[in-house]
């Protein structure tokens, strides 16, 4: 079970290893908005990616005997680059299966930080009958990208530091708007503020025709997605919501939000031309969410989780050319 207390320890395994990174703001992006928009800069997080977070708790807590077996994960990117990192950082083995339709910046930044990279055919291929198979003959630990406890309190750190930045900031009550796959990003941040920033409220955002999680917090049960690709957000297409993940947003999160593939993009080049930073589309959908979803967000401030930049260069240069800020 992953609480308050699990994230202030995986907060204090991460320090000087995972990045406190900042939160960004823009009159330019305020004035679009027609609010104050805060921007959390997870895309500058080591690996590129909240996931570090993440893996770094996973990895962090385990025992030596466990560690010198290595690590196992599934993951399109972002998660397979956190765990890659965080399994070297602790000199343990670690294979990654990726789908072979990944972007191939992921896949080549999960082979330079030292993993074996599998890849698999996410249409014709079983990637949990795989990695079954991998972690037996192995003895390897499987770190999955949001449903196990440590993770979802490394995540979960990223909300410590929003509490107290947003303090800092004078801000009393805000909709934290968060990009959503699995839930393991949002269910943390949304335990973590429950009990340090208690007037704040998450809200998940996802591609259209994926907002699986959205879909389900508003029916009350597990909703799937109708395709497992689609969408240029790749970071959070996932089948499901997370068995673990999902109550806890039940419990404590609004309406879930779903912005469109062209809203990512008009997001990433706004977040390169006001923020200087640089995004993946399935990290721009929260920032996408707060500029253009205006009608469905309380009054007041809100701030948006940029949860990654793993983006290719082609992608990136696009999105500038067809949404000039």
């Amino acid at each position: 079970m992953t609480d308050i207390y699990r994230i202030r320890a995986a907060a204090a395994r991460a320090r000087g290893r995972v990045r406190r990174t900042p939160l960004l703001s823009s009159a330019a992006l305020d004035a679009r908005a027609g609010r104050r928009v805060w921007v959390k800069a997870e895309c500058l997080q080591v690996t590129g990616s909240f996931k570090a977070r993440g893996a770094w708790a996973a990895v962090s807590a385990m025992e030596t005997a466990a560690l010198a077996r290595g690590v196992l994960a599934f993951s399109s990117g972002n998660h397979a680059q956190g765990v890659a990192w965080a399994a070297a950082a602790h000199g343990a083995p670690a294979v990654i299966l990726m789908p072979r339709d990944a972007p191939g910046v992921k896949i080549e930044g999960t082979r330079a930080l030292g993993a074996e990279v599998v890849l698999y055919d996410r249409l014709t291929e079983d990637r949990a009958a795989l990695g079954a198979a991998i972690a037996e003959a192995r003895g390897m630990t499987l770190i999955p990208p949001y449903d196990h406890p440590e993770v979802i309190a490394g995540q979960g750190t990223t909300g410590l530091e929003i509490a107290a930045d947003a303090a800092e900031a004078g801000i009393d009550a805000a909709e934290v708007l968060v990009c959503c796959g699995g839930g393991g990003l949002a269910s943390g941040i949304a335990l973590a503020l429950s009990a340090e920033a208690p007037t704040f409220r998450v809200r998940t955002a996802e591609p259209e025709g994926f907002d699986d999680m959205a879909r389900s917090l508003a029916s009350g049960g597990w909703e799937t997605n109708a395709a497992p690709t689609g969408s240029i957000c790749d970071a959070i297409l996932t089948p499901r919501p997370g068995e673990m993940t999902f109550p806890i947003l039940q419990d404590l999160a609004g309406a879930g939000l779903a912005v469109s593939d062209e809203e990512a993009l008009r997001a990433m080049s706004l977040a390169f031309a006001h923020l200087h930073v640089v995004l993946e589309p399935g990290g721009a959908v929260a920032l996408a969410a707060a500029l253009f979803r205006g009608d469905d967000l309380a009054a007041g401030d809100v701030i948006a989780v940029a949860s990654g930049g793993n983006v290719e260069a082609r992608l990136f240069v696009e999105a500038i050319m067809r949404y000039p800020a």
